[in-house]
């Protein structure tokens, strides 16, 4: 029978709840026993033996907290008696061996994807279009309403199937509030659905965002940059681009971003600007009759069988709890280790997360080179951070902490969990594109939307996130994988969440078999034979990182 609490490493000086322990209750861990000084929640943390004022808090085998007070042997890990903690970390030596998994059952898998003519596959094949400011954006809504419907990519009714028509005809009838609030939100009417006219075109995607002009030169810069990344993923077809034409984030920083990227790119591409146009009705014509045409073109593309190794996987975590360094990330750990043993890719991104574990994680570059960029893009970060009052420390928000995850290195120790076991074979900046197949390291914010789509601009074309309290968001191009941590939060967010690792937890199942069993999930997702919940709430969410101020 597994115990209601478990020790993740053999050093650690706390131990983590499985499920409510009560005040005064006797537990035995190998040779200690003790008693609960107080309740501890599942997901929470309590002391395995007393640590004195200033001693360190070890959890993973390594340092992510130190005690602000006295912990009594028993007491709860709290925001209250310990602070966050890292370890220091420098170049070293790199310890780059490395025990693959056995790979055999895959070694002829394939997944049905989109090729392109730079030797990339798609998991999807969309048509972007994307304004290079903001000021472009009702225009980019316009398009939308212009084209979604009549081409068949309009939602043919909201998922949830909510109405207010009920509450307005009861409302006008006379009905008292009372009476409104029990009145069912459902719709009488559905709508038909509209066959597609272009079958092979997975959707028109529509990038709004807030930026292109208004601050730093190199906020423009990096933006041009981040969007070439999507016009030259596999998962993109084409694209139609709409400019102003004043703005900072001109169309001539665009083609040089995009020729560095993709100096062979030969999709259809339609870049407009709008203060060269001779009215807005003419501006938007020649938009919808380019986007047409180039959907003529990217509708002659179909699935094919690729290898496996074709498989960028971006790995994300957000609304993480407890459990999420137990079940959800080291499951995903163990795919990632897979499809790098298979010769695919994965990336791990939210440098803020990794905090505490920076030593191991240079110790696993390939390269030195790799190991002092990735020691230089740490610091930066963190003395931007502390430049403006801030820092790591102040990562987890209140349902990290309220579930358990006290401290940012606490947190980070459980994240990194979702890199597995591989060497680190590259170490890129925010919108650099991913070269090499293995383990790459990306410099992204934690913040779930801006590192996903960072994730997905520098190449990933499929993203696996994991989470314990539960989060909506996807990508407009890339097929995110909602994984839980925990078995109530797939039964009670069912509708955003695809792959539950809550067995894990209650001792049902081991992390190795789940791993194998989400690679095969994500070879699925990738071959379009499944539709993640995030693709089915048309959950787009795109929000490029600003690193710079506002001028």
């Amino acid at each position: 029978m597994q115990k209601p609490f478990i020790q993740i490493h053999p050093e650690d000086n706390i131990l983590v709840a499985i499920e409510h322990l009560g005040k005064g209750m006797s537990i035995e861990h190998q040779s200690i026993s003790l008693t609960l000084n107080d309740d501890i929640a599942a997901k929470h943390k309590f002391s395995l033996v007393d640590i004195s004022e200033g001693s360190p808090v070890i959890m993973y085998g390594g340092l992510v907290g130190k005690a602000v007070k006295d912990i009594s042997q028993g007491d709860p890990i709290t925001v209250k008696n310990i602070v966050h903690a890292s370890a220091e970390y420098s170049i070293g030596h790199q310890e780059t061996m490395w025990d693959s998994p056995v790979v055999d059952r895959w070694a002829d898998a394939t997944f049905r994807g989109y090729h392109r003519n730079d030797g990339k596959v798609g998991t999807a094949n969309y048509w972007l279009v994307i304004p290079l400011v903001f000021c472009e954006n009702r225009n980019i809504d316009l398009l939308k309403r212009i084209l979604n419907k009549a081409l068949g990519y309009a939602p043919i009714e909201d998922s949830s199937n909510i109405s207010i028509a009920p509450l307005i005809e009861a409302y006008q009838q006379g009905s008292t509030i009372e009476e409104l609030l029990q009145i069912p939100l459902q719709s009488k009417r559905k709508e038909h659905s509209i066959d597609r006219v272009f079958p092979n075109v997975d959707g028109i995607k529509f990038l709004n965002h807030d930026g292109g002009c208004g601050g730093i030169r190199q906020d423009a810069e990096v933006l041009c940059r981040l969007l070439a990344g999507y016009l030259a993923h596999p998962n993109v077809g084409g694209a139609t681009v709409l400019s102003l034409g004043c703005q900072n984030a001109q169309i001539s920083l665009l083609e040089t971003a995009l020729k560095d990227i993709a100096p062979d790119f030969d999709k259809p591409l339609f870049v407009l600007e709008q203060q060269q146009s001779d009215s807005e009705r003419d501006f938007m014509e020649q938009a919808a009759r380019q986007t047409f045409q180039g959907l003529i073109q990217v509708n002659k593309v179909k699935r094919e069988p690729a290898p496996l190794h074709h498989l960028t996987l971006g790995l994300e975590c957000g609304g993480s709890d407890g459990f999420s360094g137990i079940s959800a990330n080291p499951v995903l750990g163990h795919t990632t280790d897979l499809l790098v043993a298979l010769g695919g890719t994965a990336i791990l991104s939210e440098f803020p997360e990794l905090n505490g574990v920076e030593q191991a994680l240079v110790n696993r570059c390939q390269q030195q080179q790799d190991a002092e960029k990735f020691v230089d893009l740490m610091r930066r970060y963190s003395a931007r951070a502390e430049a403006v009052g801030s820092g790591f420390d102040s990562n987890p928000s209140p349902g990290n902490i309220k579930d358990g995850l006290i401290t940012d290195a606490m947190k980070s120790a459980g994240a990194a969990k979702k890199g597995g076991t591989s060497p680190v074979v590259a170490v890129l900046d925010y919108a650099d594109q991913v070269r090499k197949n293995g383990l790459n390291l990306l410099c992204t914010p934690g913040n779930d939307v801006e590192s996903t789509t960072g994730l997905v601009g520098s190449g990933a074309n499929l993203v696996c996130f994991t989470t314990g309290l539960g989060t909506p968001t996807g990508n407009p191009i890339a097929p995110v994988i909602k994984i839980s941590s925990n078995n109530r939060l797939a039964r009670k967010m069912a509708d955003i969440i695809d792959f539950n690792t809550g067995g894990i937890v209650t001792g049902e199942e081991t992390i190795e078999n789940k791993g194998m069993a989400l690679l095969d999930y994500i070879i699925q997702v990738a071959s379009g034979e499944h539709t993640t919940a995030a693709q089915r709430l048309q959950q787009d969410d795109f929000i490029p990182w600003k690193r710079g101020i506002s001028l």
